[in-house]
């Protein structure tokens, strides 16, 4: 636990692994439900946000879920410095293709503005992992690799919310910010939690004491000037330390500027500290000397040789979610409980959670192989040209001569009466009525050609009660390629077989007549896309009806993305895939028991199965 000031930040997690931060005004939403009620269950985003509305926030499990789509995504609760970006309101942007504005990870943004601030006239992101320059005497940005060059911008908006107190791990559950007049909630009782607030006990009493807390801050001291690295921070003056803390009390400033590059050195220093056993003037000087030889690389191979053999001798580990630095509350985290563990004379080992893994190991050309059973799949031009909305209609129609005394769910008018269809008036009649041959709904002939106009104009229909397809369906995927193969390695839940690797590749282009702005660009982000399925009999079935639904244009859509809110570009069109490759950490990954099930009733509802397949051949 850590006493500071901190602005939250709510963040999700998109599919290529990037934590984006909601609004100010959907964090400040969320921790308004929270403090209405420390319990409370699901936050309704479009309550802050209407472009929002079709997503609700589960924090008991830290996941947004959006309703029409069944999508779910991890969400985490994060802290910043309140003098950094998001406690000054201060948001960056850099400017996409259809020319709107998306706003950078909040990692980046911050340290976009420490820049600016010191009025540097141009800052490198390679340091964090991004190959751009920013430039801020232009206001771009530069692509190192490529040299493409956009604009960014500076703008204002609200202040994330601040909370002062004691506050706790990044994506802890349940947890009330700030003060609470809520009924205090038992404290944790697993081993681990015990184990440090024992310690904690320990250490506060010998600060009592005079002597417990000065030893750890001495020898953090003298190891940080022997080994070259930054001095750690001096408390601010005036400032009282909780107890227990009076060596690791710094402020979240200082945190943010220099936890990772403090980290990396300090992690072995604990690990290596806490495994002596004799006195420090038997070997606490050969120990020190024997460091100093060794580069951060070696240190940090020595820290996870010592934290293995730990592991393997059962001794209490603390999770930490990022070792790298890039948030300024979880590394401190992690240092302040292993210097408390260490105090009282308890081995350390710091452990990284589960990685996430969209890729397999590299595969050589000689190991990837064909897939028997699934031969080349051939373009097909399913569009019905020279046929009208009309004769396409009367294969699927049976005329009612006298309608049931119901509505049209069209234009909700009576059947008996003529169509209430408003738009561009077809040549059918409006009072002629016909029934769908496989389902036997009823509507008005006029609403159904309307229909059929406003849609892909493929020679399908679609019943808009039950959704049963008429004729073939097709979509409005874009140009591109689609490979697959079969690759050595299995997939988690999937021991007993190799993997199928589907790689997905669309360029950008410009829009036709049948996708939202005819004659406008559009963006194709993350491609080229790779997707796995396990090589089982369901896993190839699966893949034989990909390819169908490829070839029918339904695997891709020209839309709105729902990740970045990038209008005019290439996204997903119902049919999930698996990208994720050794882990499941945003939900596109494995094990998933479900999905292959999941996928073939997605297909099927673009009447896409093996019947409707064969059918179609005969």
């Amino acid at each position: 636990m850590l006493l500071a000031s901190a602005v939250v930040v709510w963040e999700w997690l998109n599919e290529h692994g990037r934590w984006r931060p909601y609004s100010p005004a959907v964090s400040h939403h969320i921790e308004a439900v929270i403090r209405a009620g420390p319990r409370a269950g699901s936050v309704v985003l479009g309550q802050a946000d209407r472009r929002l509305a079709p997503y609700l926030l589960d924090l008991h499990s830290m996941h947004q879920f959006r309703q029409d789509t069944g999508t779910i995504r991890p969400v985490r609760r994060s802290y910043y410095d309140p003098s950094s970006a998001p406690g000054k309101g201060v948001v960056w942007e850099w400017e996409n293709d259809s020319g709107s504005w998306t706003p950078y990870d909040m990692e980046v943004g911050i340290t976009i503005q420490h820049a600016y601030e010191k009025q540097h006239p141009w800052i490198d992101l390679t340091s964090i992992g991004f190959c751009y320059v920013i430039d801020f005497s232009t206001m771009g940005q530069i692509n190192r690799q490529t040299q493409r060059k956009r604009r960014i911008r500076r703008r204002l908006d609200l202040v994330y919310p601040l909370v002062t107190g004691t506050l706790p791990k990044s994506q802890s559950w349940p947890a009330s910010p700030g003060v609470s007049s809520s009924p205090p909630t038992p404290p944790c009782t697993c081993p681990q939690c015990l184990l440090v607030m024992s310690v904690k006990a320990a250490v506060a009493a010998g600060a009592n004491g005079g002597t417990g807390t000065a030893v750890p801050q001495q020898q953090q001291r003298k190891a940080s000037a022997q080994s070259g690295g930054p001095k750690p921070p001096v408390p601010a003056p005036g400032l009282k330390p909780p107890d227990g803390m009076a060596t690791t009390r710094v402020p979240l400033k200082t945190l943010a500027s220099q936890v990772g590059r403090r980290q990396a050195a300090s992690t072995p220093a604990l690990s290596s500290a806490s495994s002596a056993t004799s006195p420090p003037a038997a070997n606490g000087k050969v120990s020190r000397a024997s460091l100093n030889t060794l580069n951060r690389t070696h240190l940090q191979r020595l820290a996870i040789a010592q934290s293995r053999v730990l592991i393997a001798s059962g001794v209490p580990t603390v999770p930490v979610k990022n070792l790298n630095g890039s948030s300024p509350v979880n590394p401190a985290l992690a240092g302040i409980t292993g210097i408390l563990m260490s105090a009282a004379g308890l081995p350390v080992c710091l452990t990284r959670p589960p990685k996430l893994v969209l890729h397999p190991p590299p595969v050589s050309k000689s190991e990837i192989k064909s897939i028997p059973g699934c031969g080349q799949h051939l373009p097909q031009d399913h569009q019905k040209a020279g046929k009208t909305p009309e004769e396409v209609l009367k294969k699927y129609l049976q005329k009612v001569r006298h309608p049931p005394d119901e509505d049209c769910t069209i234009c909700m008018e009576r059947l008996s009466t003529p169509s209430g269809y408003k738009g561009p008036q077809p040549v059918v009649k409006p009072d002629l009525v016909g029934k769908l041959s496989k389902c036997g709904h009823i509507y008005h002939l006029h609403c159904l050609v309307a229909m059929y106009n406003n849609g892909n104009k493929d020679g399908s229909l679609q019943c808009p009660t039950c959704k049963t397809i008429y004729g073939v369906k097709t979509g409005t995927q874009p140009p591109g390629k689609m490979e697959y193969h079969l690759i050595p390695h299995s997939l988690p839940g999937h021991p007993d077989c190799k993997t199928i690797r589907i790689i997905y590749n669309i360029p950008p282009g410009v829009q036709g007549p049948e996708h939202p702005n005819p004659g406008k660009s559009f963006t194709a982000r993350g491609f080229p896309r790779h997707c796995y399925l396990p090589d089982s009999e369901k896993g190839r079935k699966v893949l034989k009806l990909l390819l169908v639904a490829w070839d029918r244009r339904l695997i891709f859509a020209i839309g709105t993305s729902s990740t970045t809110g990038e209008s005019d570009t290439v996204i997903w069109n119902e049919i999930h895939h698996k990208t994720e490759f050794g882990s499941n950490l945003t939900g596109h990954g494995y094990p998933d028991a479900n999905y292959l099930d999941n996928v073939l009733a997605e297909l099927a509802v673009q009447g896409i199965t093996e019947e409707s397949t064969a059918q179609e051949k005969d």
